[in-house]
């Protein structure tokens, strides 16, 4: 049997192989975007030493990157920033969890029910517009001063994106595909972990991306109403002192976590969605 392939006029004949992306411009796409990236970074840091030496003249305003570097490695060798880092990490993880969970369940009951989405389209409008700074010192009158509040907040910055999300995604699924498994006598709930959750996946893996800087904030912004410790009660402390050598750690410190994690998801994304041509 012949192998079915189309050529450039868009019929299909059996000679002439369909034409694909070597593997090997992918990578060197890949590694030009890399390259350009850390020129980029290392323009950034050039300007923004240049500046702090010879503009501002002053650290308590604007601390330069070699200086920052210095405090870096000080607070590492003391253990305070693998310390509060480690305690803004526990709060991120588990508000990031929580509200990815629950923003999926909430988004599937949203396209599989309209009562639901009725009920609960217009309380996720609003909640989603309503600024967080406004939020976040309710729910550590609610929950305390503990981690749980922190957590509390970065589940509000996460779960509405997931739901939005979600229910992008699902409504987005070819119902041809729908229409097959049914035929084959799948039932409702077979047929949305088989067929609509798997087509939704890259949607549902972009909004965590997404979700991830969100919650990164609602750390810092919970931290900053009232932490004993984390990367934003280090911020607190070091912007009431003016020490920018440390605060910019802090802040670098979140900066590098969020392209981490940004990062992993996005490869992530990338291998659930090999079928589209994204760079």
């Amino acid at each position: 049997m012949t192998q079915l392939t189309q050529t450039s006029g868009g019929l299909v004949t059996d000679d002439i192989p369909v034409p694909r992306r070597p593997p090997a411009a992918r990578k060197g796409l890949l590694s030009q975007r890399s390259i350009t990236q850390v020129i980029s970074i290392i323009g950034g840091l050039a300007l923004w030493e240049l500046l702090a030496r010879f503009a501002v003249h002053n650290t308590a305003f604007l601390a330069p990157p070699s200086l920052v570097a210095i405090r870096f490695y000080q607070m590492l060798r003391d253990g305070s920033l693998l310390f509060n880092g480690w305690v803004s990490f526990q709060e991120l993880i588990g508000g990031f969890v929580i509200g990815v969970a629950a923003g999926i369940i909430i988004g599937a009951a949203m396209v599989q029910w309209k009562q639901v989405d009725d009920a609960l389209e217009v309380w996720i409008a609003a909640l989603y517009a309503a600024p967080i700074v406004a939020l976040a010192p309710i729910l550590i009158i609610w929950f305390g001063f503990g981690p749980w509040s922190k957590i509390a907040v970065v589940f509000i910055m996460v779960v509405f994106p997931m739901v939005i999300c979600t229910q992008a995604g699902l409504e987005s699924v070819d119902r041809r595909l729908l229409l097959v498994a049914r035929s084959f006598c799948g039932s409702r709930w077979k047929t949305f972990l088989t067929v609509a959750l798997p087509s939704a996946a890259p949607f549902i893996v972009s909004g965590m991306r997404q979700s991830v800087g969100r919650g990164l904030v609602g750390v810092v912004i919970g931290e900053l109403f009232g932490a004993k410790a984390g990367l934003g009660n280090i911020i607190t402390t070091a912007s009431s002192v003016f020490d920018m050598p440390t605060l910019f750690v802090a802040v670098v410190t979140l900066a590098l976590a969020g392209i981490i994690l940004t990062g992993i998801l996005r490869s992530f994304e990338l291998r659930l969605a090999a079928w589209r041509d994204v760079a």
